[in-house]
């Protein structure tokens, strides 16, 4: 195995899509979202454990959940759990990683990708991360892996690439986010179109680089804490870096805007359980297409997803594409695919309910 491999798990979102079955309490990487026995970040971190030393897999996630990460992954150093005093995107997230780890190996190449992904082929998974890895550390490039769409999907962003070559690696066009369904239907049909899956790879020394291009703020806040890594007085540090970081994203503040970004195709089964229209898709159904996990009895109903507690009987009946989800002290019932409407019933909870429900 590569002691120079290294992989950044990122746990620190609150999964609002997913709401009212992940809270901030307790958001959906820590839940066993697919009946296996572990949480999503259990799995993450097993998956990756084919890839590297043990030793080389840090977390990075909210303060608020660092006791989640210590409880689920109870083997993992304290230096390996990096916590974040507020929240600020990703691009800080993957700069303290990086300057983190290159400060303990110069010679790092690392994988950066989310704790809450469904990988439903691990076999061909860890092959297209091996050969990403050894890419990357060849070099400068920023790598991030794209999967080939079979629908023309409105939730996943989309990555253009150059066809020059016969390779999987293809040299990155243009990113487009979440697309509308006509749009999406002609990235479907124009076949030089794949999905982010948001997974990154990259030398840590390469991705620093970047920083200093095109956040160079960033680079300079990260940087002033070179001495301070893996000491005692990191989490001080830490804490004034991100006072002073914006809130930006690693896809708009580097990715988008950098010249030597390539993109991996690969297939190895992949969603990113962004939404409860996602776990649908994933999920057995009975003969109307029903995705059931619960205590219910469905009636003239079709194409739904139902989440309950077994102590709890839910009957329903005439419903077509809908989410019924009874989780602790809320019910939910609406359309399962508006999935633009949960950040607003979110929203509208807190303002109106109060931070209780949430």
């Amino acid at each position: 195995m590569n002691p120079n491999w290294y992989v950044v798990i990122m746990a620190g979102g609150i999964g609002s899509r997913f709401w009212p079955y992940s809270r901030n309490n307790f958001p959906k990487q820590f839940l066993d979202v697919l009946n296996t026995g572990q949480s999503l970040l259990q799995m993450t971190v097993q998956r990756f454990k084919t890839v590297c030393p043990a030793e080389n897999i840090y977390i990075v996630t909210n303060k608020d959940y660092e006791n989640l990460v210590k409880e689920q992954l109870p083997e993992l150093q304290p230096e390996q759990i990096l916590s974040e005093p507020v929240k600020r995107n990703t691009a800080p997230c993957v700069a303290y990683a990086s300057y983190k780890i290159r400060q303990k190996n110069p010679e790092a190449t690392m994988v950066v990708a989310p704790s809450d992904h469904a990988i439903f082929n691990e076999t061909e998974f860890i092959q297209s991360i091996k050969k990403a890895l050894t890419e990357a550390q060849q070099g400068n490039k920023l790598i991030t892996l794209g999967i080939k769409p079979n629908r023309p999907e409105t939730g996943y962003g989309y990555i253009q690439y150059i066809e020059d070559t016969g390779s999987e690696m293809k040299k990155v066009k243009t990113f487009t986010e979440k697309p509308q369904l006509e749009l999406a239907r002609k990235f479907l049909e124009s076949g030089d179109f794949v999905w982010n899956a948001g997974i990154f790879i990259w030398r840590a020394d390469a991705i620093i680089r970047a920083f200093e291009e095109h956040l160079p703020e960033q680079a300079e806040i990260f940087e002033e804490g070179s001495s301070l890594y893996y000491s005692e007085r990191e989490e001080g540090f830490i804490r004034k870096a991100y006072s002073q970081c914006k809130n930006i994203s690693i896809d708009y503040g580097i990715m988008e805007k950098a010249g030597n970004v390539y993109v991996m195709l690969a297939d190895f089964g992949w969603s990113d359980l962004g939404s409860w229209n996602s776990l649908h898709e994933i999920r057995e159904k009975d003969q109307d297409s029903n995705a059931i996990d619960g205590n219910a009895l469905l009636f003239d109903s079709r194409e739904c997803i139902i989440k309950g507690d077994n102590d709890r009987l839910i009957v329903a009946q005439g419903l077509e594409g809908y989410l019924v989800a009874q989780c602790d002290d809320v019910t939910l019932i609406c359309k399962k695919d508006d999935e633009q409407r949960f950040r607003e019933y979110v929203s509208e909870v807190k303002s109106k309910k109060g931070d209780k429900y949430l």
